[in-house]
């Protein structure tokens, strides 16, 4: 199990290595910088408050199959044929709803018209991810892997286009970007759709009301998670928009802080999708998983540390590459934004692993508090610091979160406590730090170079102290 983690790993690290960085930092980017802030911040607050009531699209049905088809994959057909047709009927209620919800606090026809847009983007997204869930489910690695790519790809030849193509002598419009997100991610779901009726044998749509009930019962647990995390993680810039006077425009500021966090984020989602079926798998056949727990967390956690303290200590520096307005402020919010990928990543590696074992009933209950901590710090922080609040009730919720989700799996698991681990991982983020401080006095250097030798030192350290071990992962690699 470690060597399909480590080689599939690989390939889905390359692809979306390859793809969604440009993407995020070359596409949404430039669409920001052709628009004016207040117009990307309104846009940015409606495209997090479709992922508010995105469970509803879902209902936790997506990583309760994940589970299920990696464990019995005589299931596939089955559960198919009548999934498909209790996600089309989500889909008509989420829709529903979301733009109810929409008018009741006050958006113009012109927002509801984004709304309804981005809320249909958010369907397509989430029937994408549920056909990729029966492909993991089976272990199709290779084929997830491409398909992960596969929105971006199109999104990004039909977004370069119009910002550089000259193909219109009208300036770039918001709404074009969410036409070319909604052609992208409706070839996608077309081409998932066809591979997995090819692998399930797929004849007909299954109505059946008795399925419905025994699938949304068995999956309801994940649904309060999904939905719970989903407002600890989104509602920071709807807050924003709505309680404060330039609401739009503080949004537009964290927009452009979470941009690098979010393409980070992509990285450690990666393993979690992995991970997921792969857990669920060795669970089932009561496999070891101290070493591929470790493996796993060991590599997300040198990432995430190297990333977090390297945009802390270059925060100005990189909001000044990538941004026009608003520097000075998106940077201060950048730095503790940054900061959170290493409680995301810690997340992704010990959320995976209770979520692939059941543990339901303690994550909802670590949810409802990260939601509960993250609202109120909210509430407290953003009328008097605005994004940079919203960054500091961001960046306490995510740390508080990940510690718990550690404590329960060492209790589920039983883990021993390994001292020696910690004193590495202590002596690695120290060593970093250090890093961080000598590369910044570096004299007669462009900052550019600075942070390249900052990046490069801190993976030497690494391997020198041996938090991760090349000759371990080829040993996997090779004899596993």
């Amino acid at each position: 199990m470690q060597k399909k983690f480590i080689t599939n790993l690989a390939l889905l690290l390359f692809l979306n290595l390859l793809i969604k960085p440009f993407w995020i930092l070359g596409i949404d980017r430039s669409v920001q910088n052709a628009v004016s802030p207040e117009i990307f911040g309104t846009y940015y607050a409606l495209f997090n408050f479709t992922f508010l009531l995105n469970i509803l699209l879902d209902l936790g049905i997506t990583n309760f199959n994940n589970k299920n088809i990696a464990q019995n994959n005589h299931l596939l057909t089955k559960h198919v044929s009548s999934i498909l047709s209790l996600r089309l009927l989500l889909g008509l209620v989420y829709t529903i709803i979301t733009l109810s919800v929409g008018l009741i606090i006050g958006y113009s026809i012109g927002q509801l018209y984004i709304l309804f847009l981005l809320g249909f983007n958010q369907f397509l997204i989430s029937f994408i991810l549920y056909l990729r869930s029966n492909i993991a489910g089976l272990h199709l690695f290779k084929t997830d892997s491409f398909i992960s790519v596969l929105d971006r790809l199109i999104m990004i030849t039909i977004c370069a286009i119009l910002l550089w193509g000259h193909v219109t002598s009208s300036p770039f419009q918001i709404e074009w970007y969410v036409y070319a997100q909604t052609s992208a991610y409706f070839l996608t779901a077309v081409i998932t759709m066809i591979i997995v009726i090819k692998k399930s044998k797929l004849k007909r749509l299954n109505w059946s009301k008795a399925f419905f009930l025994v699938i949304l019962k068995k999956s309801y647990p994940y649904a309060i998670l999904v939905l719970l995390m989903a407002f600890y993680n989104r509602i920071d810039t709807v807050m924003l928009e709505r309680l404060l006077v330039d609401g739009a425009e503080q949004s537009a500021i964290y927009a452009s802080a979470y941009r690098l966090l979010d393409s980070a984020n992509m990285i450690a989602y990666l393993f979690a999708g992995l991970l997921l079926p792969i857990f669920a798998r060795m669970i089932k056949l009561k496999h070891d998983l101290d070493e591929l727990v470790k493996l796993a967390f060991s590599l997300l956690v040198t990432l995430s540390v190297i990333v977090a303290l390297g945009s802390f200590f270059y925060s100005k520096e990189l909001m000044g590459l990538m941004y026009k307005q608003h520097v000075e402020e998106s940077a201060r919010v950048f730095g503790y934004l940054m900061t959170c990928f290493v409680a995301i990543s810690t997340t992704y590696v010990f959320g995976t692993l209770l979520t692939a074992n059941g543990n339901m009933k303690e994550l909802n209950t670590m949810a409802s508090i990260g939601m509960f901590l993250n609202i109120t710090l909210n509430l407290i922080l953003i009328p008097q610091y605005k994004a940079t609040g919203s960054a500091i009730s961001s960046l306490v919720t995510q740390f508080s979160t990940a510690f718990f989700q550690v404590l329960i799996a060492q209790k589920v698991f039983k883990f021993k406590v390994n001292y020696r681990f910690l004193i590495t991982l202590v002596l690695f983020i120290s060593g970093v730090i250090i890093i961080c401080f000598i590369s910044k006095s570096l004299p007669n250097l462009a900052w550019m170079s600075q942070f390249m030798i900052m990046i490069s030192l801190s993976f030497l350290w690494a391997f020198v102290i041996r938090i991760i071990s090349v000759r371990s992962m080829y040993r996997i690699i090779k004899y596993e």
